[in-house]
């Protein structure tokens, strides 16, 4: 039985990864946050989006996050605060779809990676594989939008 119909009939939602909040969200982003929309407008890649109740996230379906921190400035309640750094603790991850996975040389997503945070893995006789470091990782995103496969997601580091 596939998952997604076990779910359904158990009344269960399925289990996708929340979207990231914004970069700079404070610990207290949640209590600060008056949804008020201004780091919406202001994010000049428009990958800030209205999320589940009505908190602003980060959707990387299009663009980058490119730490411009016009969203942190617009921020009047400072529920995004740009002295804390890193901005956030993300980084991504190549899953099993991935196109090197299947055969396919592809290398779009290290192309596009400015921090060179994904490498390449060579092997006899097979396509290189990526592999992602999550220390040079900024969560920037450009791989999520870049990748011809989808396989890619942003992960919130666990120190």
């Amino acid at each position: 039985m596939d998952p997604s119909r076990r779910n359904l009939l158990f009344g269960r939602r399925p289990q996708t990864p929340a979207a990231p909040r914004p970069p700079w969200a404070s610990t207290s982003f949640a209590d600060r946050c008056t949804h008020c929309g201004d780091c919406i407008r202001a994010c000049p890649q428009q990958i800030i989006k209205t999320g589940e109740g009505g908190f602003p996230v980060v959707d990387f379906a299009q663009a980058e996050c490119t730490f411009c921190g016009d969203c942190a400035r617009a921020c009047t309640p400072l529920a995004l605060d740009q002295s804390i750094s890193p901005p956030w603790k993300i980084y991504a991850q190549i899953n099993a779809s991935c196109l090197a996975d299947r055969g396919v040389e592809c290398r779009i997503c290290g192309e596009v990676c400015d921090e060179q945070a994904i490498r390449f893995q060579l092997a006899v006789g097979k396509v290189a594989h990526p592999l992602v470091s999550a220390e040079q990782c900024t969560g920037c995103g450009a791989c999520v939008s870049s990748c011809p496969s989808q396989s890619i997601r942003l992960l919130e580091l666990i120190a």
